[in-house]
C-alpha cells in the first residue's frame, strides 16, 4: 500500500518509521519545504489547520482517502466534510489516533452517562503536553469534552491545559463531591501509539466512503 505523508514533523517522522515495518511504500512526503505531492493509496496528514485547510483539495481532486490527525480546524470541519462528499471521498478524523485514547473516550462518556444523575459531582478536565503544542486546551481534551456531553453530561465542565516539557500527553477527567473524588487518566509516554493507530486507520478507510472517527475504526 502507497502511503503519502503530508506534514512531516515528529509525527511525520514516526508513521514514516512504522510504516515500513508495517509494510506500507512511502510514495512521497509533502512538508512547507518538500511539495513531494504524488498519487497514493492513502494520505495521513499530521501538518497544520492551515495546511490541512490549503491541502484538502488536493484528497479530493487525486481521489485519495486521508486520515487527518491535525488539530485546530474545528470551525471548518462541515465544510471539509461537505467537500468530501461532493468528492465521494473516505476520510478517518480524529483529535488523537491512539487506541488507547479512543477506549479511553469510551469509558468517560460511560462514567459521564452515569453522573449525570448524581448532581452533588463537579466535573473537569486537565490536559497537559509538551511546551510546543499549539492549541490549548488539546484536541483531545475537546474530544472528551463532547463525549461527556454527547453522553448526557449537563452540569459545566472546567477545562485546563498546562504546557511544559516534552510531554506527549496526559489527560485526566475528573468528578468531585463533597465525600469523594473519582480521576481517569490516559498517559502517552511517547508518540508511537498515536501513529500506529493512524496506519491502522489508513488501512481501515480503504474501499470506504464518507467521514469517519477512530471509534468507527475500533468498532468494525
Amino acid at each position: 500500500m502507497k502511503l503519502l505523508i503530508v506534514g512531516y514533523g515528529k509525527m511525520g517522522h514516526m508513521i514514516e518509521q512504522l510504516a515500513g515495518e508495517q509494510g506500507f511504500d512511502i510514495a512521497g512526503r509533502v512538508d512547507q519545504d518538500r511539495p513531494e505531492w504524488t498519487d497514493a493509496d492513502v494520505a495521513i496528514d499530521f501538518s497544520t489547520a492551515d495546511a490541512l485547510l490549503a491541502n484538502f483539495g488536493q484528497y479530493v481532486q487525486r481521489g485519495m482517502p486521508a486520515v487527518i490527525g491535525t488539530t485546530g480546524w474545528a470551525d471548518h470541519v462541515d465544510a471539509l466534510r461537505a467537500e468530501a462528499a461532493r468528492g465521494n471521498l473516505g476520510v478517518v478524523a480524529s483529535a488523537n489516533f491512539s487506541i488507547g485514547v479512543t477506549i479511553f473516550q469510551l469509558v468517560v462518556a460511560e462514567a459521564a452517562r452515569l453522573m449525570q444523575a448524581q448532581a452533588q459531582y463537579g466535573a473537569w478536565i486537565h490536559e497537559a503536553h509538551h511546551a510546543a503544542k499549539r492549541d490549548a486546551p488539546s484536541g483531545t481534551a475537546l474530544l472528551l469534552r463532547d463525549a461527556m456531553v454527547g453522553a448526557g453530561f449537563g452540569r459545566p465542565i472546567d477545562t485546563s491545559s498546562t504546557r511544559a516539557g516534552t510531554i506527549p500527553g496526559i489527560h485526566t477527567v475528573g468528578f468531585d463531591a463533597a465525600s469523594d473524588t473519582i480521576e481517569l487518566t490516559h498517559t502517552a509516554r511517547d508518540r508511537r501509539g498515536f501513529a500506529s493507530g493512524a496506519l491502522l486507520a489508513a488501512r481501515w478507510i480503504q474501499g470506504r466512503q464518507g467521514w469517519y472517527s477512530m471509534q468507527d475504526v475500533l468498532r468494525t
